[in-house]
């Protein structure tokens, strides 16, 4: 955990892909942006000019499939939290995210290429200092099987998941750790979405999941695992989980201090417990700095992160 100043990217870095919904390609681009800017959209490639967009939770307009960024003009960009993720994971709290389609590239289906993007921009320190949500008090929301909560912690940032499905491949999972670009790198960056074969004659009639692929989505049948090539982790589903929930919760606008928790959760959850939150202005308040290094216990410092056939799959908010 770095409290110290506000970080933002050396230079740009673009990736190229295909969304997973659409099937269509599109380029990303990260680039820096100034102090206190936070992580911003540009939507280019639409007729007239570029559409800005905070990434804040008051921006986020869907859940069901993917989060989904837009304005009162309608939606601007989807499958946004794998790269938010990544900034998020990475340390970068300033930065401009330009994208000339509806989606974010799904890439392999985890924030790896986002990570790689991030290194070879760089990441620069700025003159002011880091700003952050602190947890003051428990928060939680139940939606039917689904229970999430954030609470108060006094070592950073934390995310715990726990999934169960009735598929017997996936079945129960949990994964938890304190959230710093050395462990995102190592434990969250590479797991990718997962989803189930029996789902697809439902998307596809519905126009969704058109780009997803072996390549970029970790596949399950009733019986095993379809990619040939096997898992990164033991615990992949569980890891992708906490992945989608740092980069959801990267909506606050500011890094958090607290612990983050859900049971069979997803986009949707994740996004209802954060605007329990920020709802709530006896449960959080702003610290910066040294400040809040003083509203923690002494932590270690890590660094800060320089240096086949189409098929589709479950994209849901229990799924993706």
């Amino acid at each position: 955990m770095k409290f110290s100043r506000q970080t933002t990217l050396r230079a740009q870095a673009t990736v190229a892909g295909v969304g997973v919904h659409s099937g269509l390609p599109v380029t990303l681009t990260l680039g820096p942006a100034p102090v206190d800017a936070g992580l911003i959209f540009v939507r280019t490639g639409l007729e007239g000019s570029d559409r800005e967009i905070q990434a804040t939770a008051e921006h986020v307009v869907a859940t069901d499939l993917a989060t989904v960024l837009g304005d009162r003009d309608g939606p601007l960009i989807s499958t946004a939290e794998h790269v938010l993720a990544a900034l998020r994971g990475m340390g970068v709290d300033n930065a401009v995210i330009e994208v000339d389609g509806p989606e974010v590239p799904i890439m392999d289906g985890s924030a790896a290429a986002f990570i790689a993007a991030i290194d070879q921009a760089g990441i620069v320190n700025q003159p002011a200092q880091r700003r952050f949500i602190q947890v003051l008090k428990p928060i939680s929301v139940k939606m039917g099987d689904s229970f999430g909560e954030i609470r108060p912690y006094a070592n950073g940032f934390r995310a715990e998941v726990e999934i169960d499905f009735t598929n017997p491949v996936i079945g129960q999972q949990s994964y938890g750790f304190d959230v710093s670009p050395e462990r995102f790198r190592r434990e969250v960056g590479r797991a990718r979405t997962f989803g189930l074969m029996g789902d697809v004659a439902r998307l596809w009639s519905a126009g969704y999941a058109l780009g997803a692929s072996f390549e970029n989505t970790v596949v399950f049948d009733d019986e095993r695992l379809l990619n040939t090539e096997g898992l990164r982790y033991a615990d992949e589903c569980a890891r992708h989980k906490v992945l989608d929930v740092i980069g959801d919760l990267a909506l606050a606008g500011l890094p958090l201090l607290g612990a983050y928790r859900s049971v069979r959760g997803g986009h949707k959850l994740n996004h209802a417990v954060l605007t329990a939150l920020l709802a709530d202005r006896t449960a959080w308040r702003v610290v910066e700095g040294e400040a809040a290094r003083r509203t923690t216990r002494p932590v270690v410092e890590v660094g800060s992160g320089i240096v086949g056939g189409r098929i589709a799959a479950a994209y849901g908010p229990d799924v993706s």
